[in-house]
């Protein structure tokens, strides 16, 4: 078993996030915090709870097209049972994203009430809207208010500032940059981050990070491995010596004939990122030891 990465990443603009919360919680209704479907724990941000405290929350589980099915309807029906409100959604497509303005209004249904009798009923719902970098908030964003604002990049760290962004007469979020939180605890929540895209490739060792996810997809789900790279009988093989075999399959190599371990690197994780190996989701709600 190849050594796992150390990651730590906390720029200055996440502190800077951090306060921005504190100081706009006030100006909002709810929260809606966004996660990656496939890494429902580990893009779960726990400064995020310290932060809102009891403000209402809704979570939105997006890019639902690249994780398993099953697991997600899971999720969902473990936060049910919470009583909490969760919307699946997939922000490229536009799937799931209109069942959100739904959700907030049942979500928030005994404030709107108190409005309606205080003759308040057309004041619009202020919801901020959090999450970790790279889990497709701009995108799921910009699909609910029709392009009208939030820049999207796919890269971590994109949003630098706040935006408040009008759905339509009844809602408006407010639109915060994405934040990792000071230290990672858990290396299998840090490698599960740095998987998707979560935290910066150049923090990292890109080729250690796909032996990392190479050896886990393994023991999870070789059959996707096999069917998306053409290699067999690599379930008790090292990490390195299956991205061996992947670039020897792609016909990656350099002069001399060397294997080009570093591209197929770049190709394994970028293609987990796109949804090209399958649907996948690294975590389920029997993985869940304190939530």
């Amino acid at each position: 078993m190849s050594q796992a990465p150390s990651i730590q990443w906390f720029p200055g603009h996440m502190a800077k996030t951090r306060r921005l919360i504190k100081e706009c919680l006030p100006l909002v209704d709810a929260v809606a915090e966004i996660r990656d479907a496939r890494i429902v724990l580990s893009s779960k941000n726990p400064e995020i709870d310290k932060l809102i405290g009891n403000k209402k929350r809704i979570i939105i589980l997006n890019k639902t097209d690249f994780a398993d099915g099953e697991t997600t309807k899971k999720w969902c029906d473990y936060y049910a049972s919470k009583g909490i409100k969760v919307v699946c959604t997939d922000s490229r497509s536009g799937k799931g994203v209109n069942k959100f303005a739904p959700a907030v209004r049942e979500a928030l249904k005994e404030k709107l009430e108190i409005r309606k009798n205080k003759g308040m009923a057309t004041k619009s719902l202020r919801i901020m809207v959090v999450g970790i970098p790279n889990v497709g908030k701009s995108s799921f964003i910009n699909r609910l208010a029709k392009g009208k604002k939030a820049k999207v990049e796919d890269r971590p760290g994109v949003t630098k500032g706040i935006q408040w962004v009008e759905v339509d007469s009844s809602l408006e979020l407010l639109d915060m940059p994405g934040m990792l939180w000071p230290k990672f605890e858990n290396q299998t929540v840090s490698e599960h981050l740095a998987f998707t895209g979560a935290v910066k490739d150049d923090v990292m060792d890109i080729e250690l990070l796909a032996v990392r996810f190479l050896e886990l997809m393994a023991k999870k789900c070789p059959e996707l491995i096999s069917e998306r790279y053409g290699i067999e009988g690599f379930e008790n093989d090292e990490g390195y010596d299956i991205l061996i075999k992947i670039a020897k399959k792609r016909g990656m190599l350099i002069s001399g004939g060397e294997v080009n371990t570093e591209r197929a690197a770049i190709t394994v994780i970028d293609e987990f990122r796109a949804g090209k190996i399958g649907n996948i989701s690294l975590e389920s709600p029997e993985d869940i030891e304190s939530e």
